[in-house]
This record gives C-alpha cells, sequence and structure tokens, in this order.
C-alpha cells in the first residue's frame, strides 16, 4: 500500500473524510515532459512524449446524499482554498459549472475537478445519480510546463469514473479531460498533456499524432541515453499572453492560407472538442510540408500583423479557445513555419529514437540533439522564447563535453517552465554542472527532474477498503 493509500485509509471512519463502510477508488496520474514537441498538438503535430516522477494522488468515494466535496490540502500552501462543497444539482450546464469555478477567486484549481464530475454526470446520468467526496495530492510541480493540470484531470476523472462504475480509459479518458480543460477550465490546449499522462509508461516515450490522438508504440530509450529536466524558475501558463497569442497566430495564417486556395473552413461537427476543419488539411496545419510551405506560402505570409488589422478584415477565428487582441502583433508566418516544421523534425526525431533503440550509436544520439536545439530556437521565433531557459539551453551546450549532453529545448507551451536534456548515461557529472553554474545565476538551485512512473491506465485503480 503506498503512503497515499495509508493517508486514504486514516480518513476513513467516523468524523473522516470518508465514511468506513463504502470503498474508495484509488488513481494516479503523473506530470509529462516534451522530449520534442510541445506546441503542435493543436495544430495536429506529432509529439514525443514522456512521463515523470512526479504525479497526482485522486481519491474517490461515492456518497448516499447529492453533495460534492473536494479536499486538496496542499492548495493551503499557495494561498488558495483547500476545501469546497456544492450539490449535485448544481452541475446543472456548462456555463452554471464555470461559475462555480470562477465563485471563489481562491479556487481556481476546482475547475479541473468540477469539470470532470459534469463531463460525468452528462453522459453516464444513469450511474451518477449522488454526490462524491474527493481528497488530492500531488508532488507535480505547478506552472512549470510539466502538465500539473492535466495530471490533476486524469487521476481525478479515472478515479471517479471508477467509483461511479464507469469504465473510462485510453483516448477516450484523454479526451474527456482535454474537455474539461478547454471548455470549462478555459486554457487553450491540445491532447497530448492528457493523453501522455493516460497513456505512458515508465522508461519509454510515446509518439501521438494529434488528428485528434493517434498513439504509436511506445519507445524505449536505450540504455545508453538519460533524459533530464530542469526548471527555469520562471513560471508558465497555457493561459497566458504570449501563449495564446502564438497560437492564435498559426490560426490566422492558417485561414489566410485556406483564403488563398478557396478551401472553406467550417466547424468539424463530428468532433467533441471544438474545432475547424477544411477539404484538404482537415483542419491541422501541421499536415503542410516543409516544401510546401516553402514554395507556397512562406513569403506571402505576413512577418506580423496587427490584431485590429485582421479584427477590421472580418470573419470567423478559426480557433474557439483563442482571441484576437487589438492591441497584439501576431508574429504569423514563424508561428506557421513552426507548425510545419516542427512537425517534420518531431517525425525525424521518432525515427532516430526508433533506429537508436535497436542500435545506439553517438551519431545517432547526436542527430536527436541537434533536433532538440533546433525546436528550441523555433520557439524563440514564435514569441515563445525566455531568457532564463536559452541560458539553460546555452549552458547544456557549454557542458556537452566528448558525447555527454547531446541537446536540450524548452518543454509545453513555453515562455518559461521547464528545458528538457538528453545526455549519455555516463553524462551525470555534465548535466550538474549546468544545474551548478544555473544555480549561481539565479542564486538558488533549480528544481530537476529526473525518471519516470507509469501512466493511469498502467497504474490503473486501486481500492481502499479498510481504516487503520
Amino acid at each position: 500500500m503506498s503512503s497515499f493509500e495509508q493517508t486514504v485509509a486514516a480518513l476513513r471512519g467516523p468524523g473522516q473524510f470518508f465514511a468506513r463502510e463504502r470503498a474508495v477508488h484509488v488513481s494516479r496520474a503523473p506530470g509529462r515532459l516534451d522530449l520534442m514537441g510541445g506546441n503542435v498538438d493543436y495544430t495536429g503535430g506529432f509529439v514525443f512524449e514522456s512521463t515523470i516522477a512526479e504525479a497526482t494522488w485522486a481519491a474517490v468515494q461515492v456518497r448516499t446524499d447529492q453533495q460534492v466535496t473536494f479536499w486538496n490540502p496542499q492548495m493551503k500552501d499557495e494561498g488558495w482554498t483547500e476545501r469546497v462543497t456544492f450539490e449535485l444539482a448544481q452541475f446543472a450546464n456548462e456555463d452554471a459549472v464555470r461559475q462555480m469555478a470562477k465563485a471563489d477567486p481562491l479556487a481556481g484549481w476546482t475547475a479541473y475537478v468540477l469539470g470532470a464530475i459534469y463531463l460525468l454526470h452528462q453522459r453516464y446520468p444513469d450511474q451518477v445519480r449522488s454526490g462524491v467526496h474527493i481528497y488530492i495530492e500531488s508532488n507535480v510541480p505547478l506552472n512549470k510546463g510539466v502538465s500539473s493540470s492535466a495530471a490533476v484531470e486524469v487521476a481525478v476523472m479515472k478515479s471517479a469514473a471508477s467509483a461511479y462504475g464507469v469504465d473510462l480509459s485510453g483516448i477516450v479518458l484523454a479526451e474527456a479531460c482535454q474537455w474539461v480543460e478547454n471548455v470549462i477550465a478555459g486554457s487553450a490546449c491540445g491532447i497530448m498533456d492528457q493523453a501522455a499522462s493516460v497513456l505512458g509508461d515508465e522508461g519509454c516515450v510515446l509518439p501521438m499524432l494529434c488528428q485528434p490522438c493517434v498513439t504509436q508504440e511506445p519507445i524505449r530509450l536505450p540504455g545508453g541515453l538519460c533524459c533530464w529536466a530542469i526548471d527555469s524558475g520562471v513560471r508558465h501558463a497555457v493561459t497566458g499572453a504570449e501563449y495564446e497569442a502564438a497560437r492564435a497566430a498559426a490560426f490566422v495564417g492558417y485561414r489566410m492560407i485556406c483564403e488563398w486556395e478557396k478551401l472553406p473552413i467550417a466547424r468539424d461537427a463530428a468532433s467533441a472538442i471544438p474545432r475547424f476543419t477544411d477539404p484538404r488539411w482537415c483542419g491541422y496545419l501541421s499536415n503542410l510540408t516543409p516544401s510546401e510551405f516553402r514554395s507556397h506560402y512562406e513569403r506571402r505570409l505576413p512577418e506580423s500583423v496587427a490584431g485590429e488589422e485582421i479584427l477590421a478584415q472580418g470573419g470567423e477565428h478559426p480557433d474557439p479557445f483563442t482571441a484576437i487582441r487589438p492591441e497584439i502583433n501576431y508574429r504569423v508566418r514563424d508561428c506557421v513555419r513552426y507548425a510545419v516544421e516542427e512537425n517534420h523534425r518531431i517525425q525525424l526525431f521518432i525515427d532516430l529514437a526508433r533506429c537508436a533503440a535497436a542500435a545506439p550509436s553517438a551519431a545517432l544520439f547526436r542527430q536527436m540533439g541537434e533536433l532538440m536545439y533546433q525546436s528550441h530556437w523555433s520557439y524563440t521565433e514564435t514569441g515563445l522564447g525566455c531568457e532564463a531557459t536559452d541560458l539553460l539551453v546555452g549552458l547544456v551546450r557549454r557542458h556537452a563535453g566528448e558525447d555527454q549532453l547531446f541537446g536540450a529545448k524548452v518543454t509545453g507551451g513555453g515562455a518559461g517552465g521547464t528545458v528538457a536534456v538528453l545526455g549519455s548515461a555516463n553524462g551525470a557529472e555534465a548535466f550538474e554542472a549546468v544545474v551548478s553554474e544555473y544555480a549561481l545565476h539565479r542564486g538558488v538551485k533549480p528544481y530537476v527532474f529526473s525518471g519516470s512512473s507509469p501512466g493511469a491506465d498502467r497504474f490503473g485503480i486501486h481500492v481502499v477498503r479498510e481504516s487503520i
């Protein structure tokens, strides 16, 4: 029994959070690290995702009445409300649930949990007839670009579904959690975070084509390679202005290209997640090849265009989760180029990783590292760069040694967050030199991510029936 399950067992009994006579369903969902990819999931590109050792745990017990209570003691350390209570009748519609999340400015974290209960209530009304108690603990650092929000969504959704007698797993679980983040929490993320948390496995990296989510066989990196990550100390959020502007710019460019090709763009009626589509690229900008983009569209796209100019042209913005803001200048050319070329880089990286798994060589590792460096600087071109993450990447280059460290890149949505580092199994000393020099620069030792862990499906559901 894990320490979390021991805590849950201790919380059962008279006067405790959980009743003694009913089972508690426990799940665990890890955060994720982008070894490659990170900002092309919403344009339909490939991503290459690893789980991290840090995870969120959720314990759920169905009640006999209509009360719904969430308790996350760690929120108190953040200065937020740690415990909230609702009635199941309040989960009437999407607007009502969003308002519930906003009612307490210090309880914004509840959006991810409220959305899970709402979705289950709407989709499985025969099973979801009573309230629940939900207890959460997590050691996934917040706003570090390792998807703490997806870990909460997946852990809560999976354990709550199990408690209600609903079998929810795989892509269906990931899509349900993405819906919560997009529609209820209002974060413009793609599906890679949730899918990696659900489907990842310890020691493996998961290739996914985000159209909307087609997974390939996980790749176990060879013993000669190690993957670490370093927190830059600069907080990242997918609700941030930089991320939203880069995403919106990609869709502005997509709309321009479709207009030049006289391709109609329409809402995809078949998609559970609101999105737009077209007859040629199916709404996925990453389906353009680099040669197609370079030869036909790159020079025609504006380097920058003001939001007020885009709005003056009229028409519908083909992304339901970002808005065009008149005061922002959008880097259209760079953001479209990133969506196209990053997808190509990731496919190359995945092929190299497969080759390296079968026949490891320093030459392959160096090529993989070079693709990571290219990816990092492409982030900068889209407006998602950051002085701190640039410094970390530069330090990896400086301390690379003779085939000790191969490459590095910012992860997630950029504009801060975490830098992934690919190195050799004997590169730990070089990696520590990077960490030490960065600590001297920042005045504090950064948080280091090392190791991985099973995804939520691999972990499964543990049922706690005994008190201690």
